[in-house]
């Protein structure tokens, strides 16, 4: 089962679908920030209006990764290590130390025991390539690739917003659908992906993903 692509979709189609869910999963990202917004509020944000009641510093994350989907939604460049530069860019622009490039430095992740080294460009480049050529669906190569993205800690802040985001650009490219983890779904997607941090083991992970977060047009 996780072989294969549950959807086979045009860009168009999958475009489309993204544009149509775009406030849901600029919701949903966002929670994994412990934005507190609610959806009705998620999409006055997005709509360009004002929140009462709603910080500054929650307004900017959703209103950063509006402009990550917004390029998303637009670009035809190939996905690379500088494509999620780019994505970052846009996703920790004023919150991170800096933004848009390659962590230099060593960072901790909370509640793991599992400090991520300091990512090296081609080295990054090289796991990239090497999960391309696997034989499996494209599906699950691109899980396998934004996991390895979380868990390495590629950028100061913002992992695993530009992890999601550069993925759903690779499933639209794909025709493979969206990938979209929902508040719902937070509790048991941290455990998993807590245990994915200690052990490096990812199975667990993605098959769990594959069957309760991918989503197309049938």
């Amino acid at each position: 089962m996780i072989f294969q692509d549950k959807f086979k979709l045009t860009l168009a189609e999958n475009r489309f679908l993204a544009k149509k869910n775009i406030v849901e999963m600029i919701h949903s990202i966002s929670r994994l920030e412990n934005v507190n917004t609610t959806f009705p509020q998620t999409k006055t944000i997005v709509d360009g209006m004002s929140v009462s009641g709603v910080s500054t510093d929650d307004v900017q994350v959703i209103l950063n990764l509006k402009n990550a989907w917004q390029f998303v939604l637009k670009s035809d460049l190939p996905f690379d290590l500088a494509f999620c530069c780019k994505i970052n860019g846009f996703v920790a622009y004023n919150e991170s130390l800096a933004w848009g490039e390659l962590r230099t430095g060593n960072v901790g992740i909370s509640g793991v025991g599992f400090v991520p080294p300091v990512p090296i460009q081609n080295q990054v480049e090289q796991v990239f390539a090497d999960f391309f050529r696997l034989p499996e669906s494209a599906t699950y190569r691109i899980l396998k690739t934004m996991y390895y993205m979380m868990r390495s800690q590629l950028f100061w802040d913002g992992n695993k917003r530009t992890a999601i985001i550069c993925a759903n650009y690779q499933m639209i490219r794909a025709g493979c659908g969206i990938i979209n983890i929902n508040e719902m779904q937070l509790e048991q997607w941290h455990t998993l992906l807590s245990a994915f941090y200690e052990s490096n083991d990812d199975r667990e992970l993605i098959v769990w993903t594959y069957k309760n977060c991918v989503y197309g047009i049938s």
